[in-house]
């Protein structure tokens, strides 16, 4: 796998993935477009996500939505890293059983999520869930 980052003007940086996407970044604390860190935490989300979904829908559950809302917090000294990751899982449908949602979000965390496997190592990853009946 491969990228590339260039820098575009003033703290503003283009990235562009091997598949060709682009995605630009602020380093101004994220003033202008996502900032480097927040990118961190929107791929933890998204690969969290994608694995909760894929797990559930094997399992044949009725998903109709998935939300993760993540809080990060930072370390107050430079370089201010991520210390703590809480990710809450809200599932959307009909009789989704909890037992699954568990297991998926569990699954993803301590084996398929690859962000959260690498992330793991330096900062105290902590999720739970929440399913809520689709209307």
């Amino acid at each position: 796998m491969k990228a590339q980052v260039k820098w575009v003007g003033d703290e503003m940086f283009m990235g562009t993935s091997e598949s060709g996407h682009s995605m630009l970044m602020d380093a101004n604390g994220g003033n202008n477009a996502v900032s480097p860190l927040e990118n961190v935490l929107l791929s933890l989300g998204g690969c969290s996500s994608v694995d909760v979904v894929s797990i559930l829908q094997k399992a044949r559950q009725n998903v109709r939505d998935c939300v993760v809302e993540i809080e990060a917090k930072r370390a107050d000294s430079v370089p201010r890293l991520f210390t703590d990751i809480h990710l809450h899982f809200v599932i959307t449908g009909t009789d989704v059983a909890e037992k699954h949602v568990e297991r998926a979000v569990a699954l993803s965390a301590d084996k398929y999520c690859s962000v959260a496997l690498m992330l793991n190592k330096a900062v105290n990853i902590s999720h739970d869930f929440a399913i809520e009946q689709a209307s």
